[in-house]
C-alpha cells in the first residue's frame, strides 16, 4: 500500500469517531473490540485443545415476519414462527457465559419483533448487528437504538429503484430504505449496508460510484454477500458464475485500499483462500423455531432451544448433527456446500434425522430442486488481500482454525 492509500484507509476508519455519538463509539470499542478479541482467543483455544465446542459468534433470527417478500430469501413469507422474549434473553445470557458477546440479529425483519429493544437492553455488555431492510427504521426506532448504544444496523440494499422493487416484491423500497439510513445517520449510529450480489444487481452495486454514494449518505461499512438461491422463490438464474465471483472478489480487494468506507466480506482469508464460517465453527445460527442450524439458509436441524433458552451451551457442545455438518462441509470444499453440493448437504441432513425448521415446510423439496452452482472457492486463482489492515486482521482472526487440514 502507498502512503496515499494508508491515509485513505485511516480517513475511512476515522469517520466513525467523527460522525457517531461518543457513547456509541465507546460501546463499539469495548463490547465489539476488546470483548471480541478475548472471545476469539477463547474460541481459538477451545478448538486447538479439543475442548467442547461453542461458536465464536451466534446469529439469531428472532421472527419469520417481514414486510417484504424477496426472491432468493430463505425466510417463509407470512411465517409466524418466533422466539419468545424469554428464549432470546436466555440464548444471549447462555452465550455470554461461554464468553461470546457479539450477535447478529436477523429475521424476517427483526424490527417487527416488538420486544427486541427491551430484551437487548438487558445486555449492555454485548454488541448486536441488526440485519434489517431499513424500511421500518423511523426516527423513533433509530433513537431507541441510540439509547441502547450497542447496536449497529446493517441495512440491506439489493439494488437501485427498479431492482429493489423487483427483488423485494414491493414498490418504492429503495426510497424507504434510504429514509431508514438517514434516520440512523440523524441518530449518529454506526451504520452498515449489505448487498446480496447476483447477476441482476452486479453492475448497479459493484462499482466505485455506489460506494461513494453510500459514504455520502453516512454509511460506515459495506458488506458484500454472494447471492444464494434459496427459499420458495430461489431464481437460480440470478446466481453469479465463476467469473462473476472472481470479479467481485477482485473488486473488494482493490477498493479496500482507498474506499471512503470499510468494505467487509466473510468468504476469504488473507491469502484469498475460501472460507465457510460454519465449516470452521466461527458462527452458527438459531432460527425463529429455536433450531440450531449450520447457517441461516440451510433450514434443517435436529437440536432445539428449550422454552427458557437455557440449554444453548449444552446443545452446541453436544450436537452431533452440527459437528457432522462441519466435517462434511470442510471436507467437501472450502466454499459454500449449499451452492456447490446441495444434494450432499440434504442427504446428510436426512440421514441424521434432521427436519424442516420453517413454517412453509417445503425445504426438502426446494433443496431437491437446487442446481449445482459455483461457490467462492477459487482454487488456483486466489486473490490475496492488498490492504495491510485487513490482511493482518484476517490472518489472525479468520484463518480456518485447522478446519481444512
Amino acid at each position: 500500500m502507498t502512503v496515499r492509500q494508508y491515509i485513505s484507509v485511516l480517513r475511512a476508519a476515522g469517520r466513525i469517531p467523527l460522525e457517531c455519538s461518543p457513547r456509541i463509539v465507546w460501546k463499539f470499542m469495548r463490547n465489539f473490540g476488546m470483548r471480541n478479541v478475548a472471545n476469539i482467543r477463547r474460541f481459538e483455544k477451545r478448538q486447538k485443545e479439543g475442548k467442547p465446542f461453542f461458536p465464536a459468534f451466534v446469529m439469531i433470527s428472532v421472527t419469520e415476519r417481514c414486510n417484504l417478500s424477496c426472491s432468493g430469501c430463505w425466510v417463509s413469507s407470512g411465517g409466524k414462527k418466533r422466539l419468545s422474549p424469554r428464549q432470546l434473553d436466555g440464548i444471549i445470557a447462555g452465550c455470554k457465559r461461554k464468553g461470546s458477546y457479539f450477535f447478529g440479529i436477523l429475521g424476517g425483519e427483526p424490527v417487527m419483533y416488538p420486544e427486541l429493544t427491551e430484551v437487548l437492553s438487558h445486555h449492555p455488555d454485548c454488541y448486536f448487528q441488526l440485519f434489517t431492510n431499513g424500511t421500518l427504521l423511523t426516527d423513533e426506532v433509530a433513537a431507541g437504538l441510540k439509547r441502547l448504544g450497542n447496536v449497529t444496523p446493517m441495512i440491506s440494499i439489493e439494488g437501485l429503484e427498479a431492482e429493489s422493487d423487483a427483488r423485494r416484491g414491493r414498490s418504492d423500497v429503495f426510497r424507504r430504505t434510504l429514509d431508514g439510513v438517514r434516520a440512523c445517520r440523524k441518530a449518529r449510529l454506526i451504520i452498515g449496508a449489505a448487498a446480496s450480489i447476483g447477476k441482476s444487481n452486479f453492475r448497479e452495486l459493484v462499482n466505485r460510484d455506489y460506494i461513494r454514494f453510500l459514504a455520502k449518505e453516512g454509511v460506515h461499512y459495506l458488506w458484500y454477500y454472494i447471492y444464494r438461491p434459496t427459499g420458495a422463490e430461489p431464481k437460480p438464474e440470478n446466481a453469479l458464475d465463476r467469473d462473476g465471483i472472481s470479479e467481485l472478489r477482485r473488486f473488494i480487494v482493490e477498493q479496500r485500499t482507498d474506499a471512503p468506507l470499510q468494505l467487509i466480506d466473510a468468504y476469504w482469508d488473507d491469502r484469498g483462500n475460501a472460507l465457510c464460517p460454519g465449516a470452521v465453527g466461527l458462527s452458527h445460527h438459531i432460527s425463529p423455531a429455536g433450531a440450531l442450524e449450520f447457517c441461516p439458509p440451510l433450514q434443517l436441524a435436529k437440536d432445539f432451544i428449550d422454552d427458557e433458552g437455557s440449554n444453548v451451551a449444552e446443545l452446541f457442545e453436544n450436537s452431533g448433527f452440527l459437528s457432522g455438518m462441519r466435517r462434511l462441509a470442510s471436507g467437501a470444499s472450502r466454499g459454500c456446500i449449499l451452492l456447490e453440493n446441495p444434494s450432499l448437504a440434504l442427504r446428510f441432513a436426512l440421514e441424521q434425522g434432521a427436519r424442516d425448521t420453517t413454517s412453509r415446510g417445503t425445504v426438502v423439496a426446494e433443496m431437491l430442486q437446487m442446481p449445482t452452482l459455483p461457490g467462492h472457492d477459487m482454487k488456483g486463482e486466489e486473490i490475496p488481500e492488498k490492504n495491510t489492515f485487513y490482511r493482518l486482521m484476517k490472518k489472525y482472526y479468520f484463518f480456518g482454525f485447522g478446519a481444512y487440514g
